[in-house]
């Protein structure tokens, strides 16, 4: 079954965590994490976005919207507030493996020499760089309903799919 996301938020009533009225998080924290994939893509053909790189800093969700001029920053934090401190854990689980990765990578492209392997280490990171974020964003847009350290692909649809239907 498939249902369109904004005809279930719409139908929601008010003060529900999946109603319009409710605090939601948001994927403008995952453009952190996008600007350090798209640098590690370009890095391994612009030898320059290496320093770019390294000044690359990682900060969590909170201090991100506490910093953000963003309208939606208050609902944001206040959503977050709102999660299970268990997916709360394993959100921030996800971010620090991002994290970890950005930082692993980084130093392999600063490296002298650079490793001969580095085009498939670019490679490899990128691709996982990129599902993480996948994981994470699919998180946000659910508004912390899904269990981030427990799904896969499958499960999260069916997840999500569960979650629509209500």
């Amino acid at each position: 079954m498939s249902a369109i996301a904004t005809n279930v938020l719409a139908e929601a009533p008010a003060g529900l965590a999946g109603s319009v009225d409710a605090p939601r998080l948001s994927t403008d924290f995952l453009n952190r994490y996008s600007e350090a994939l798209m640098l590690i893509e370009m890095a391994g053909m612009d030898e320059e976005l290496v320093a770019d790189l390294q000044a690359w800093q990682s900060i969590s969700y909170r201090e991100h919207f506490r910093a953000s001029p963003l309208r939606c920053a208050a609902s944001a934090l206040a959503a977050y507030d709102r999660l299970d401190p268990t997916r709360a854990r394993s959100f921030e689980d996800v971010c620090l493996s991002m994290t970890r990765l950005v930082r692993t990578v980084t130093a392999l492209l600063a490296e002298i020499p650079q490793p001969k392997e580095l085009p498939m280490i670019l490679d490899v990171a990128s691709d996982a760089l990129r599902r993480q974020i996948g994981r994470a964003t699919q998180f946000i847009n659910a508004n912390g309903a899904i269990d981030i350290a427990a799904f896969e692909d499958t499960a999260l649809q069916a997840q999500i799919d569960a979650l629509l239907a209500r």
